[in-house]
């Protein structure tokens, strides 16, 4: 089986021939063209700006991803991303793919982008470090056509492997953090989910690019205070954990927010580690917060499995800190969390996904498919 995968939810232009045998997945491409430069100037993603950038890069990413099919293989299934996202965006990826299916006369999956980070967790490396997908781009659209990798053809050379039931045990709690969602979500089954926790307000990404933009460090803030903060003391200042100890599992990240811009703005005579030790004691609050809810979560509800998703799962600190702490309190559960190829936004993720909606069935006619900026699991 063949699923030609398309992830247009925000500014990542992202395709991924994904082949399903035997159990196993095998990448025959995997590209992202990425706007962060782009969108750097602005301090933050510009929404009309990002849907021209995927017109214009869509169909050289389509045709550089049918380069890698072998001639002997077809495409069985299309998957593409219907939301949640910028709803320009978002209409990019879905009217082409449904375009696709129309002109190729192929079924058409709907997958939701949080479900897509989940699933990326079905992807894990064969384990021997050899290259095993197509070149991941992260550039301007004229910079798309790098040469891509194919993967070996040998069948008994698995590429990728999904990490079936046999170590995904359910029920699973999956936290899910990004730039736009961060939320704790109980998996009860494949594609059965009961959301138990959400943000309020700001998203942990969110957070993270809005406190790089006031301390002037540049964006996108992830990764900017990640890597001041490995040099840097976490509890040199001390900032709130909101609703970290709030009996229900939702999340609030604007108080940190603005305590955080306070407590900078009071220190006039920055000392000589200002950046490296706040932006290390910001993101140990982060962590902090989400690591309390999700073992408080998963011991109330009991599950068997921890899963992680999204673009801020990428963080060191958090990836680290969560591999402790359930060591310590839950040494019963797995803890899956996707490599970092597979955090940020690709159409990989959304493949893997949609490979399980087909499995049950669970898909329809190309014409019933819906755009939903504000879907949910």
């Amino acid at each position: 089986m063949i699923i030609l995968a398309i992830e247009t939810s925000c500014d990542e232009t992202a395709l991924c021939l994904l082949e399903a045998k035997n159990g196993s997945f095998n990448i025959l491409s995997n590209l992202v063209s990425s706007q962060t430069n782009i969108h750097r100037k602005y301090g933050g993603i510009v929404p009309e700006v990002a849907a021209r950038k995927h017109l214009e890069i869509i169909i050289p990413l389509i045709e550089k991803s049918l380069k890698n099919l072998p001639k002997n293989l077809k495409i069985d299934y299309l998957a593409v991303t219907n939301g949640p996202g910028l709803i320009t965006s978002l209409l990019v990826g879905v009217e082409t793919a449904k375009t696709l299916s129309y002109v190729w006369q192929k079924p058409l999956i709907a997958v939701n982008h949080l479900e897509g980070h989940i699933y990326a967790n079905w992807l894990t490396d064969r384990g021997d470090g050899k290259p095993r997908d197509g070149v991941i781009l992260f550039a301007h659209p004229r910079d798309c056509f790098v040469a891509s990798a194919e993967a070996p053809r040998n069948d008994k050379e698995k590429v990728i492997t999904p990490r079936n039931d046999k170590n995904v045990k359910f029920p699973a709690l999956c936290l899910v953090v990004s730039g736009g969602h961060t939320e704790l979500v109980l998996m009860k089954n494949h594609l059965k989910y009961q959301k138990i926790g959400q943000t309020l307000d700001d998203a942990a990404g969110e957070c993270f690019d809005k406190v790089a933009k006031l301390l002037n460090i540049g964006y996108p803030g992830g990764p900017i205070i990640s890597k001041l903060a490995e040099s840097g003391n976490p509890y040199k200042y001390n900032l709130p954990r909101p609703m970290s100890k709030t009996k229900n599992y939702n999340f609030s990240f604007s108080g940190l927010k603005t305590a955080a811009l306070y407590q900078s703005r009071k220190i006039k005579s920055k000392p000589k580690n200002f950046l490296e030790d706040f932006c290390a004691s910001f993101q140990q609050a982060v962590v902090d917060v989400l690591i309390e809810k999700t073992i408080r979560a998963a011991k109330e509800y009991k599950v068997k499995s921890i899963i992680l998703g999204g673009g801020v799962v990428a963080n060191k600190k958090l990836r680290e800190d969560l591999k402790k702490q359930t060591a310590i309190n839950l040494p019963e559960v797995n803890l899956f969390i996707p490599e970092l190829k597979f955090c940020t936004d690709n159409a990989a993720m959304i493949g893997a996904a949609a490979y399980f909606h087909i499995a049950k069935k669970d898909f329809s006619d190309w014409q019933k498919i819906k755009t939903d900026p504000n879907l949910e699991l």
